[in-house]
């Protein structure tokens, strides 16, 4: 149970940094790479949270894991989401992140145009984060860390 309380710990630190450089640190300095690194620090917050949600099912023997990352997040999406009351919004939200993640990872340029971030593809076909969406992913990542740390109550 402490290894679940240090990982859950971990990501409550990760996601007030964000919430802090999103609210505090952005407005003022207004630079990307602060919105960039905020959505990759809340996609490693959620992904703390979801591998939380499926060591303890596995443990208590409800699922099997897979050495596949799909296959677990397939297995979290059908076995673990409802459990944990994670609604089918949620789960949308989090693949758009890892979505947007991922092309921010393989992107070949990304440039400012008011106020937005745009995130061109190797086919240049563009992907746009504002700061309102930034803030929809760090809202959905606050709802399933309290969600996970209702586990010590199961």
């Amino acid at each position: 149970m402490e290894k679940f309380i240090e990982k859950i710990t971990e990501s409550e630190r990760i996601i007030k940094t964000a919430d802090h450089m999103i609210y505090m640190v952005f407005p003022m300095i207004k630079d990307k790479r602060i919105l960039l690194k905020s959505l990759s620090e809340i996609k490693k917050a959620v992904v703390n949270c979801i591998t939380i949600i499926l060591q303890y099912e596995y443990v208590h023997k409800r699922i099997n894991l897979h050495k596949n990352p799909q296959a677990n997040f397939k297995t979290f999406v059908e076995k673990c989401a409802t459990r944990y009351e994670i609604t089918e919004d949620e789960i949308k939200a989090i693949i758009e992140l890892f979505d947007l993640v991922e092309k921010h990872k393989k992107s070949s340029m990304e440039f400012i145009k008011d106020d937005k971030i745009i995130i061109l593809s190797d086919r240049m076909k563009p992907e746009t984060l504002t700061l309102e969406r930034t803030k929809n992913f760090l809202e959905v990542s606050k709802n399933i860390l309290r969600k996970t740390n209702n586990i010590s109550q199961l």
